[in-house]
């Protein structure tokens, strides 16, 4: 089983401070990680986060230059690594899929052109520094399609073409690495089967995982997501993971942590008005029953094909300058608000960077 850790914003939190700990020895995040049985990293990459003016975006940053930093990284300590298009200059998800500032004004087939070869050129600079990646993602929870409004649902014909054409990217330069295709909501049987049965009649380019997000506050039950794993692997024939996963460990706020006003901060994630839509409590003990109750669903999935998992931000702790959009990012995206974290509540980490006993649970698991 995978055992996979998105750490995409790793290096801006130690750039702010953060720091890592295990039974109170001071160590790398990663090391720690690793230690407690991760064996893949996932990496998101936008294509230019950063204003006309240079102002970056935040949330780690991830263009080409951080990424590979943290490829290389991850790489040097035997770990897998997952290369996830955004095909964005910021966040990609079910609520934004905004074209990349140099792709405007550029018709559907200016755009898959654009994919294909964003898509071919990135993967074979990964592949001259020597850091290939062992696992691709063609796009980021790509439910209500990428670049819009060409490839918005429905018209998933045009969304099966850009698909293609970064899957097309990837395997010019490496015939042999698995390609993932992730949607949200893992939850939703009637969305997998609607987008997928669209993508393979639209002539769709053959992949190995589908990949799925589940966060329990906002995608259904542990047992909703049970049964569309059990029935995607069956209907498609696919090997599945868990994209992205999350489970907070405490409500209690992270606001002396930040150093920002109210005005200023988000706030953080899972207010108690989701508490209600959980099957475990978000404490450090719910947490890590969680984990266990989800990686042996994984592990049950017919044909063996549930294959695992990537936690989502688990080393996302609360350091004041690391947020999840700055201004000009919130622009960029039209989405106005406040900065912050918005996230530090579901880490795998508690505030002060001590390693909690999820990972305990994940290291144990199978063994």
């Amino acid at each position: 089983m995978i055992k996979g850790m998105d750490i995409s914003s790793l290096a801006e939190v130690e750039a702010c401070g953060g720091k890592f700990y295990d039974h109170g020895t001071q160590k790398d995040a990663l090391e720690i990680l690793k230690s407690y049985g991760a064996d893949y990293v996932r990496l998101r990459l936008w294509n230019d986060p950063y204003a006309e003016d240079g102002s970056p975006y935040g949330a780690g940053n991830s263009d080409y230059e951080a990424t590979l930093k943290l490829a290389k990284r991850a790489l040097s300590q035997d770990l897998g690594f997952l290369l996830d298009f955004h095909y964005s200059d910021f966040w990609a998800d079910p609520g934004k899929q905004t074209v990349p500032k140099a792709w405007r004004g550029l018709d559907a087939d200016g755009l898959e052109q654009a994919v294909y070869a964003f898509t071919r050129e990135t993967m074979e600079k990964f592949h001259a520094q020597g850091a290939a990646p062992t696992m691709v993602a063609v796009g980021n929870e790509l439910s209500n399609g990428l670049l819009w409004p060409y490839g918005k649902t429905p018209h998933y014909d045009v969304i099966a073409r850009f698909v293609s054409a970064g899957i097309r990217g990837v395997r010019e330069v490496d015939a042999e690495v698995p390609v993932m295709i992730h949607l949200d909501n893992g939850g939703n049987n009637e969305l997998y089967r609607t987008w997928f049965d669209n993508y393979f009649a639209n002539g769709g380019a053959d992949f190995q995982y589908i990949g799925l997000s589940y966060y329990p506050f906002w995608h259904g039950s542990l047992a909703a997501l049970e049964a569309n794993l059990n029935d995607i692997a069956v209907r498609y024939g696919k090997d599945l993971i868990i994209a992205e996963v999350s489970m907070g460990f405490t409500m209690e706020d992270y606001k002396e942590y930040e150093k920002l006003s109210d005005d200023e901060r988000k706030g953080y994630a899972t207010r108690a008005s989701l508490i209600d839509a959980l099957d475990y409590p978000m404490t450090k003990q719910g947490q890590a029953d969680f984990m266990r109750d989800i990686l042996t669903r994984i592990q049950n999935v017919p044909e063996g094909r549930g294959k695992g998992f990537f936690y989502w931000e688990p080393a996302w702790i609360p350091v004041p300058g690391s947020e999840w959009a700055t201004e000009a990012a919130r622009a960029y995206i039209n989405e106005p608000g406040k900065g912050g974290n918005e996230w530090a509540n579901q880490a795998l980490f508690d505030y002060d960077g001590n390693a909690l006993p999820a990972l305990e649970v994940i290291r144990d698991f199978g063994k």
